[in-house]
Formats: structure tokens, sequence, C-alpha cells
């Protein structure tokens, strides 16, 4: 449907021409109005929870930029008579036009919305230096034969550069970002060969011709493809991971690089400006970094936590765990402090899954971990998932009799425990939680290694379980 539409447009575009001479200029002002116009609206209805919004919006800006320029060349011509067939207003419009495509296709939504304010702010400063660049060459009313001619090769320089970053992140993304790239890239890619056609071929032409035509084309395939449904658009196959993130590293530059430019074409007329245009970029630039580091940073230390946390009850993993045992031997052993080891499992756990089912057993495991951390209060002291039902608890400088009283205050704590309301409203009696703690103790870690107290714990455990459950054994290395 979006193709029909994109042809019936094409061929009404045509029939006015042929079918009203006289007023030709005028009804292709309006064709030439109406298109990108229409590729606005579809891009701004495709933005409607799609995962690159921001590109949609701002591909909707260049295209309302764009109609602009076109009906600043229609006031000029139609209503105020000026011979000039491109004004310097419809000269600026048609040059800020590329800086939301720009913007597009340097920021990203993944980044955080302080990064898209500061690329939206130098985009701000690219569209800002272009008017001063334009108005070297153009006034508001008229631009001269030289002044044209530059703002062409401006022109030419700007779609190549659009039109090629384009190409490049189509290639380097993926999925619906992927398909963003894709409809930005063709349409950069016809726009590069009308505005090169246009501008070099037909310049002495006025409107009102079937060129005019030509111009139709890249906007309405861009509200085609804008407009294209779903399952049209689907399998937006992956692209080679290296390139992507070579491309997703690059990207950040492209905003300050395009500054840069601006302001060295600049230099010789503003100074002041130009100057001021590089210190913004390299700024901007900086900023931009550092809070992308930062970012990364934050999600760094989140996955390293995520790698130390057992996901289900919140408490140390065992890869944690034995980090943190060889961690503390060391200073225990030089200080010739005591180190106790709690090994902790949950009284026929495997009964209670196949009686109640997983998710109560879940909900038991975390009712032990959180029992665990209430009474293992110490800031040195760490409580761990040790593998399926079973726990453990390192006390670092602690004393024989210190471990054996915190491992009975943590077995009657279980003990007098309400169970998770799952459990306890299928039985008859009401069921009750229970663990067996092998306490490990070690008076002097010189000369010794973790291994050791880990045996000895393990071995107090196996001697509570063998002894009928629900008690504490102590074993001192």
């Amino acid at each position: 449907m979006p193709i029909l539409v994109a042809i019936a447009f094409l061929t009404c575009h045509a029939l006015a021409l042929a079918l009203f001479p006289d007023h030709a200029k005028l009804l292709s002002y309006l064709f030439l109005i109406a298109a990108p116009l229409l590729a606005a609206l579809a891009c701004a209805w495709r933005s409607r929870g799609d995962p690159v919004a921001h590109g949609w919006i701002a591909l909707a800006l260049g295209m309302l930029l764009w109609t602009a320029g076109m009906a600043s060349n229609m006031v000029m011509a139609m209503v105020l008579a000026n011979a000039n067939p491109t004004p310097g207003l419809s000269m600026l419009c048609y040059v800020l036009y590329g800086v939301p495509l720009t913007y597009a296709l340097a920021t990203s939504p993944r980044e955080a919305w302080p990064v898209r304010l500061i690329d939206a702010l130098l985009a701000l400063a690219v569209g800002y230096l272009f008017f001063v660049h334009t108005f070297s060459f153009a006034t508001l009313s008229n631009a001269s034969d030289e002044g044209v001619e530059r703002l062409r090769l401006m022109f030419d320089i700007e779609n190549v550069f659009i039109a090629a970053f384009a190409v490049v992140r189509w290639l380097a993304a993926g999925g619906e970002h992927r398909v963003f790239f894709r409809t930005l890239a063709i349409f950069a890619l016809l726009y590069l060969a009308t505005a090169a056609y246009i501008n070099h071929t037909q310049s002495d032409v006025d409107y009102g011709t079937l060129a005019d035509l030509v111009i139709d084309l890249p906007f309405l395939t861009l509200a085609a493809m804008a407009l294209r449904p779903a399952a049209a658009r689907a399998d937006a196959p992956e692209a080679p991971r290296r390139l992507s993130l070579v491309v997703r590293a690059g990207s950040p530059l492209m905003m300050p690089l395009t500054l840069l430019v601006v302001s060295g074409l600049i230099l010789h007329t503003h100074a002041a400006l130009a100057t001021a245009g590089f210190a913004v970029a390299l700024l901007g630039y900086g900023v931009r970094s550092v809070l992308t580091q930062v970012r990364t940073l934050e999600e760094q230390d989140q996955l390293s936590e995520l790698t130390r946390i057992d996901p289900l009850t919140g408490i140390a993993n065992r890869r944690q765990f034995d980090e943190t045992l060889k961690r503390d031997w060391a200073p225990a052993a030089r200080g010739e402090r005591g180190m106790a080891l709690l090994l902790i499992d949950v009284d026929h756990f495997k009964q209670l899954n196949d009686r109640f089912g997983h998710p109560a057993g879940d909900a038991c495991l975390r009712e032990v971990a959180e029992v665990l951390k209430e009474c293992a209060v110490r800031s040195t002291d760490l409580v761990a998932r040790y593998g399926g039902e079973e726990f453990a608890v390192i006390l670092p400088y602690t004393s024989q009799h210190g471990a054996e009283r915190l491992a009975e205050t943590i077995r009657a704590a279980i003990e007098r425990r309400p169970l998770p309301v799952a459990v306890a409203e299928g039985t008859s009696p009401p069921a009750s939680l229970t663990v067996s703690i092998g306490v490990g103790y070690v008076a002097e870690l010189v000369g010794r290694r973790p291994e050791a107290l880990m045996g000895v714990a393990d071995g107090a455990l196996y001697e509570a379980k063998r002894g009928g459950r629900n008690r504490v054994c102590v074993r001192v290395l």
C-alpha cells in the first residue's frame, strides 16, 4: 500500500503538470512541499514505540526543515516575485536539514540522557555555524552566483558525508537499528543522486517541469519505507560483531568532527566563532567521553557484582566465598588470630522439594539466607550459598566459643522461623524447617591452608547429619 500511494503521488504530480501547464510552477511547488511533509509525517508515525524513536523523530525534523526550504522558495517566487530561484533562506533550510540526520547517525538510544543531550547541543552548534557559513555567501533575499556555487559544493559534501556514514551504520547495525539505518541509507543515497542531478544539470531550469518528479522520489521512498508493515521488516540480520563494535566506538566522534569541519570553514571569515566551535567540539567530546566512561565503569561494577551474588537468595555465591576465604586467610595468619567456618545444610531438603514443589523449596532457601544475614552481622563475616541447599559462613578473627554460640543461634533461629505460607498451609501437623551445622575452627593459621579448614568443617557437618540432624557439631583443626 505505501508503494501504491507513492506511485499515485508521482502520477498526480505528472498529470497536474500536463493538464494545467499555466499553473505548472505553483502546482509543482505544492507537490514538492507535500512530498517531504508526507515523509515527515510517516517518520513521526513510525517513531511511536519504536526502539529507534529518536532517529525517526530526527528524520521527521530534517524533512520539516526541507519542507520549510521549499516553502520559502515558493513564497519568494510566487508571492514576492523574486527572480532568484533559490533565496538564501531556502539555502539555509536545505543545509540545516542534514543536522538532525547527523544527530541520528551519531547518537544511540542506548546512551544515557546526558550523553544524548550533549549530542543534541553539538548538533545545535553545528546548525548555528552552518547558519553563519551559509550567510557568508547568501542573504535572506538572495545569493550571488559565486555564493550559490560554493553552497552547492557544501551540499555535495554534506550529502556524501551523510550517505557514507548511513551506509556504514546500516552494515554495522542489527535488529530494528538495522531497519532504521537501512531506511536512512537508502534515502540518503537517493537524495545524494537527486541533489547532484538537480543542482548540477537542472540549476538553470525553473520549477514546473517533469524534472521535478525526480525530487519527489527520495521523500516518497522514505515515506514508503517508514510505513512498511512490521511483518515486512521483521527479519533484520545481525551485523558482524567486530564491525558493529568498531562503528559503535567511532560514532561518538562524528558530531565533534562535523563541528570541527564547519568551524574550519568559517575560520577566515569568523575567527572568533570558529575558535568557539573548536572549543565546544573538544569540550563536548571530552565531557561525553567522561560520562560514557563513568557509565561503562558502573556497568562493569554491576556485572562484577552479579558474578558474585547468588540470584535466588541475594547473598554471596560460591565464587565469592572461595575468593573471600583465600583473601581473609593470609591477614588472619599474620595476626595469629583464629578463624571459623560454618557449613550449614538444610535437613531433608529433597523431600521438601518433592512434597511441596521447587517454588516452596526456593522460598525456604531464601528464608535460611535471611536468617544467616540477621545473625552474622559483623562487617568481616561473609554469608554465602555454597551450593544447592548448603550455605557457609566465614568468621575471621573469632574464638571457638564465639563460633559455636553463633552456630547455635542460627540453628535455633531457623527452627523458630515461620515457614513460607505455601509450605505451611499444605502441612498437617505444621512442618518445621531445620538445619545441620558443622563448625570448623582453627586457632593458629600459620603454616596451614584454607582447604584444611574446609575439611574439618565438612567433617563436622557430616557428623551433625549422622547424629540426627538439627544440631551443631564442632571440630578443631
